[in-house]
């Protein structure tokens, strides 16, 4: 089930090619809306921008402007992230929802797929973020999984949170089992530690301490 179609919303009707620009530029005076969709014929042709529709000749109709509205959307089935990806490629805060035939169905507003994922287990369990690096044709997410299970961590998610050059940056969130042990093994298989972890640096701190002591003892 797709938790994300209990969200698409239908407060305000998609914006229609026959409208004039008049109409337009007075409903996004209304609403905070970066753009909206329109319609023709109940088929989905583009979004208009709320800050471009300030420009044009009010005495037109939207139709005539096609050439400027930006084409992203997603569908009824897209999953989170996809959805999550869209808003932040388009930079709007407003993505319409179409079927396969594409018909416009409704809109999502960013505020309210931020509050699911905000409910996702991800973010909502207690637990411990580590963020990770290796080469990028090294790394295996059967194999993050199999080091914080083997650890007896519970593996509560993890993405791809940078990539550059030959090398990927994964951030893990984990529940329960010891984190020190767990950021060990990552180490033992030739996974770098980018985050910090004060339970991590108070290990470093007690090494330090005595290495200065075996090296005092010497002299």
């Amino acid at each position: 089930m797709n938790i994300l179609s209990d969200y698409i919303n239908h407060d305000f009707k998609p914006l229609d090619g026959k409208d004039t620009i008049a109409s337009a530029q007075d409903f996004f005076i209304d609403v905070t809306f970066s753009h909206f969709p329109v319609v023709e014929n109940g088929i989905f042709v583009g979004n208009v921008s709320a800050e471009d529709i300030d420009g044009f000749d009010f005495s037109k109709n939207l139709s005539e402007y096609k050439y400027t509205f930006e084409g992203f959307f997603t569908r009824a089935n897209s999953v989170l992230l996809d959805v999550l990806d869209d808003f932040a490629k388009n930079e709007s805060n407003i993505i319409p929802v179409l079927d396969e035939n594409n018909n416009y169905i409704g809109y999502y507003k960013l505020e309210d797929v931020i509050r699911v994922f905000n409910e996702t287990p991800f973010l909502k369990e207690l637990g411990g973020i580590i963020i990770i690096e290796k080469e990028i044709n090294s790394y295996s997410f059967s194999q993050i999984a199999q080091i914080i299970e083997g650890n007896n961590g519970k593996f509560l998610g993890a993405f791809i949170s940078n990539i550059e050059a030959e090398r990927v940056q994964i951030t893990v969130k984990i529940g329960e089992g010891s984190l020190n042990e767990i950021i060990q093994t990552f180490r033992r298989y030739e996974y770098e530690i980018i985050s910090k972890h004060q339970e991590d640096d108070y290990l470093k701190t007690l090494k330090d301490r005595s290495d200065y002591l075996d090296k005092y003892l010497n002299i």
